[in-house]
């Protein structure tokens, strides 16, 4: 791997501290600055539809010591409770110290410790990592957001080493090959290329499944019991997605279907770059109606019903017409007057 070294500064700071706190638009535009004075890409990111307010971000980081102390003392919750993010929000943690170290971390450096001269990578201790149920799915940052205007703007995301050292860089990739890709990455004042190899790893399916069982059992764990179950269950699903008869008539719905369905169009049109809020908006409406309102989808709702009930008496019908219908032949004794009368006949004919 060749190692080039290339020496990056600081800039010198527009403002005090005291200044880009106290006013929301010094900072926003001391921060554009800043990024761009360090040619590195600045977006503000959006959370759950909003924008997110870097400004309150860097004021609550700073005010408690700066992002490493805010890390060590364990005072990261503090932070998170000043945005008053919806209970369901479960990664506020993550989100936020990604973005700080991305976006605030060096101006940190500059506006409030005014540090001159190389870049401060950030502590060990400021990383990001996320579980291995989302590392695929996350975006791990550390020092290499500062990249060279040349650079491509695809950001590398798999972890380049995971070695006797245990971190984690990120930087970006410059060319694909057949077997993987050629990188830049920066660890400091340093800029590192090379090669990084993809490893071809088989995704697990329904015929892999057994092998899977059969390994897990013979490592002795527990959770071969798991795997078996998962498979039996979508296999199932499977078969029972075949046999449904499509002549089958389709459910009712409620009067909060019908509203929902209405209302998803309508916030569709509206505000399309906010789809994952649509329930929660759409919850909201639904309780806000009155009675009449509500009484105008409730017999939607109603002949909805009427209908099932209908075509699904119809559907029965159906399949008993349509089942064979068992024949029983039985056969007829001949009465004892019958044959007294035979016999009578053959013996006046003798």
């Amino acid at each position: 791997m060749e190692v080039e070294v290339q020496e990056k500064l600081y800039p010198t700071p527009l403002h005090s501290h005291e200044a880009v706190v106290r006013d929301r638009v010094v900072f926003t535009e001391s921060l554009r600055r800043f990024h761009s004075s360090m040619s590195t890409k600045f977006m503000v990111p959006v959370i759950g539809g909003k924008e997110l307010d870097l400004h309150l971000l860097y004021v609550e980081v700073t005010q408690r010591g700066g992002l490493a102390k805010v890390i060590e003392e364990k005072r990261w919750r503090e932070v998170i409770a000043a945005f008053r993010f919806p209970p369901t929000t479960t990664s506020a943690s993550f989100v936020l110290r990604r973005y700080y170290l991305s976006l605030l971390h060096h101006y940190e450096q500059v506006y409030y410790f005014r540090i001159q001269g190389p870049l401060v990578p950030p502590a060990a201790s400021s990383q990001t990592r996320a579980t291995p149920s989302k590392l695929d799915h996350s975006v791990v940052v550390s020092d290499s957001t500062m990249q060279t205007p040349k650079a491509r703007k695809r950001a590398l995301t798999e972890p380049l080493s995971k070695g006797p050292y245990d971190f984690t860089v990120t930087g970006s990739i410059d060319g694909k090959f057949e077997y993987g890709y050629m990188v830049t990455v920066k660890i400091g004042a340093e800029t590192l290329r090379g090669v990084l190899y993809r490893v071809q790893q088989e995704q697990p399916s329904a015929a892999s499944s057994s092998s899977l069982v059969a390994a897990a059992a013979a490592a002795g764990t527990s959770h071969a019991a798991d795997v078996a179950a998962v498979t039996r269950t979508r296999r199932r699903r499977r078969r029972g997605w075949r046999r449904r008869d499509p002549t089958h008539p389709k459910p009712n719905r409620s009067a909060y279907n019908f509203f929902f369905a209405e209302t998803h169009s309508k916030l569709k049109a509206l505000h399309p770059h906010r789809e994952r809020e649509f329930s929660k908006m759409i919850g909201e409406s639904w309780s806000k109606l009155s009675e009449e309102e509500r009484m105008v989808y409730q017999d939607y709702g109603l002949k909805d019903k009427e209908r099932y009930k209908r075509e699904m008496q119809e559907y029965k019908e159906r399949l008993k017409l349509a089942q064979p219908k068992e024949v029983v032949v039985a056969r007829a004794e001949p009465s004892s007057e019958v044959v007294t009368e035979e016999v009578k006949e053959s013996a006046d004919g003798q």
